[in-house]
């Protein structure tokens, strides 16, 4: 499995399952752009890969943002071939629904789901010129069964779920594929800033009494992406420690 010549646009990927992609994919000998709001951190975060990497600081809540980072992406290196849409929060969590804050909830749509909208609709006629194309949504086993305290990120990650049901049947004949990738807890930043509380509750529920390691996500994600796995589309892998059984 090798990323040679081809380029990869990942989202969020200033840290975290973003961070551990690009790594993966750089180290398969493929070429990565960055989009992450805080573009000055990842440009620290990936100052040894050189001209194998592209940062743009951008904001993938307003689509304009999103469109301007593509055409550029294009126009620098002449392709695009894989989308990883890692960026996500979780928004104020531990709290039930009738608790829940309208504000909020539409901050965590608007990154979770909406931007990952952006972000495919800008890249697929590219893919769809070149007939070739790789998408990745992050989603999250909160998507299919829903966390308690969590309506917001839930709710979210299972928009994101239906939305790769609905693109993997729209581009199946194209060559382009579009997969969901659905975690449970992944030993992350954004995981270590929830409250304990709530950590201990997805955990439990995981035969494997752990927390997944972001290599595991990385190894699972650069497989989804690559060139070898081309005949599942609209799918949502599990990693999950056994906690997802369908």
């Amino acid at each position: 499995m090798n990323f040679n010549n081809q380029v990869a646009v990942i989202t969020g990927a200033a840290s975290g399952i973003g961070l551990a992609i690009a790594k993966k994919i750089l180290g398969l000998g493929g070429k990565v752009c960055v989009l992450d709001i805080n573009g000055d951190a990842a440009s620290r975060t990936y100052s040894e890969y050189g001209n194998n990497v592209l940062v743009i600081s951008t904001d993938i809540t307003q689509q304009n943002e999103v469109v301007k980072a593509m055409n550029t992406i294009v126009a620098q290196w002449g392709r695009l071939d894989i989308l990883v849409n890692c960026a996500g929060i979780t928004g104020i969590t531990n709290v039930k629904s009738h608790e829940v804050s309208t504000e909020n909830l539409k901050k965590v749509f608007e990154i979770n789901y909406m931007a990952s909208f952006y972000t495919a609709q800008a890249v697929l006629p590219q893919m769809l010129v070149q007939n070739y194309g790789r998408i990745l949504h992050i989603a999250s086993v909160a998507g299919k069964e829903g966390n308690a305290g969590m309506l917001a990120y839930s709710s979210s990650k299972a928009a994101v779920i239906g939305m790769t049901k609905v693109q993997g049947k729209e581009y199946a004949e194209t060559g382009i594929t579009i997969n969901a990738l659905a975690p449970a807890v992944i030993r992350t930043p954004l995981v270590d800033a929830m409250p304990g509380q709530q950590v201990k509750y997805m955990t439990d529920k995981i035969p494997m009494k752990r927390c997944g390691t972001l290599e595991e996500a990385a190894d699972l994600a650069a497989f989804i992406v690559s060139k070898e796995n081309s005949f599942t589309t609209g799918f949502t892998y599990d990693l999950t420690g056994g906690r997802a059984t369908y």
